[in-house]
């Protein structure tokens, strides 16, 4: 399959590009993404699992992030949806996948998951949409995810997805 992006393991000097790329895409200011992450939780982060960058002309226009459960400690939704739904052993996280506006309905995000997916092959993951993320739960959907169910945090309503590498 020939594509016009370029995949690849994203490094500390992309941490600036994937955080440009986070804010505009964070539920506050009308994106999907429900927590912003500091630039040292990224570096952490891609200490321990992958995230997957994937670039057009040399430019950061979407990432996939896996994460320890651990890594997401901190984070309530998280929690919840681990206490509704608990993970398998050797259970990671996917997500969130970011995605440029200018590259939205083009295959970037299962392009990214198959690239994580082969980089973790065999090993099962879980993560979550929020219920009115019509185009997020459209593509999860489409790439062969299993819906596990609902939660709620927060008053605000999330569909728990997973798979099995």
């Amino acid at each position: 399959m020939t594509t016009p992006y370029d995949i690849m393991l994203a490094t500390p000097a992309d941490v600036p590009a994937i955080l440009a790329l986070q804010e505009p895409n964070l539920y506050e200011n009308g994106g999907g993404l429900s927590a912003r992450q500091t630039g040292e939780w990224f570096r952490r982060t891609m200490s321990e699992m992958p995230i997957v960058v994937g670039r057009r002309d040399g430019t950061l226009v979407g990432y996939l992030l896996a994460t320890s459960l651990a890594a997401k400690a901190h984070v309530a939704i998280v929690q919840t949806m681990l206490r509704v739904f608990p993970p398998p052993p050797d259970c990671y996280l996917y997500g969130p996948v970011c995605i440029a506006d200018t590259e939205r309905g083009n295959g970037l995000a299962g392009i990214l998951y198959a690239e994580l997916r082969s980089r973790l092959a065999g090993r099962p993951a879980m993560t979550f949409i929020r219920s009115d993320n019509a185009p997020s739960l459209r593509a999860h959907r489409k790439m062969g995810m299993t819906e596990l169910g609902e939660f709620v945090t927060d008053g605000e309503s999330y569909i728990a997805f997973g798979y099995t590498g």
